[in-house]
């Protein structure tokens, strides 16, 4: 991958001829990626220009929200709080350390992974039968995965998928997860109809919709 500087910017792209259009994509590292399938720098520099504004806003938002640093093996990111691993929260989690025979980074981030998915298992199934229980909107099944773009998912046939890293939030922004993820069950769209639904249950459904956007760049995977 090649970089330029630009207007005080450093930029990396890659040219692809397949490409029917350039793209420009901020990472949440708030490292800029131009996708093109123009072999010009002239180009490139032109498109940096002409979208400048919207890149310095994009990377401001991103530092403005920085995300969240957990000590691996000290502390855990659980319900929107960082909690010692001693702590009842995290017996689960300190049971997985414990026991682990490697402490390479990665193992590590893994057994984190695991009590993620653990705690996912056992709260958000309670929480999707309240909801589901109020809102007459059931779902087919449920998953547990970790995503990096989405918090939630619902597909055609009615199936939720959550990331295991939803646990990381407070409890309100989880529920609001799962109202908005149930309220596709019946709207698969973000239709007038879709958002009256998820604040009749949710009264404060577009302050939490506007915590949830700002949290993406704390908690999301880079």
């Amino acid at each position: 991958m090649n970089s330029l500087e630009i207007l005080g910017l450093h930029v990396s792209y890659t040219y692809n001829p397949r490409l029917k259009n350039s793209y420009i994509n901020i990472l949440p590292s708030a490292k800029i990626v131009v996708k093109t399938p123009i072999n010009s720098q002239k180009h490139i520099r032109e498109l940096i220009q002409s979208k400048h504004s919207w890149i310095v806003k994009k990377i401001n938002h991103i530092e403005k929200y920085q995300k969240v640093n957990v000590n691996l093996e000290d502390e855990v990111l659980i319900f929107g709080e960082l909690y010692s691993v001693d702590h009842e929260v995290a017996s689960i989690l300190r049971e997985k350390l414990s026991k682990s025979r490697s402490v390479t980074n990665e193992n590590i981030v893994n057994l984190y992974d695991g009590y993620y998915k653990e705690m996912a298992l056992q709260y958000i199934p309670k929480r999707v039968e309240y909801f589901s229980r109020i809102m007459g909107l059931y779902p087919s099944n449920i998953k547990y995965r970790k995503m990096k773009r989405r918090w939630g998912s619902c597909d055609s046939k009615k199936e939720l998928t959550f990331n295991i890293y939803l646990l990381k939030l407070s409890r309100e922004l989880i529920d609001y997860v799962i109202v908005h993820e149930l309220s596709h069950i019946k709207h698969m769209n973000h239709s007038k109809r879709f958002h009256e639904l998820v604040s009749k249950y949710l009264i404060n459904a577009k302050e939490l919709e506007k915590k949830i956007q700002e949290e993406y760049y704390k908690f999301m995977l880079q």
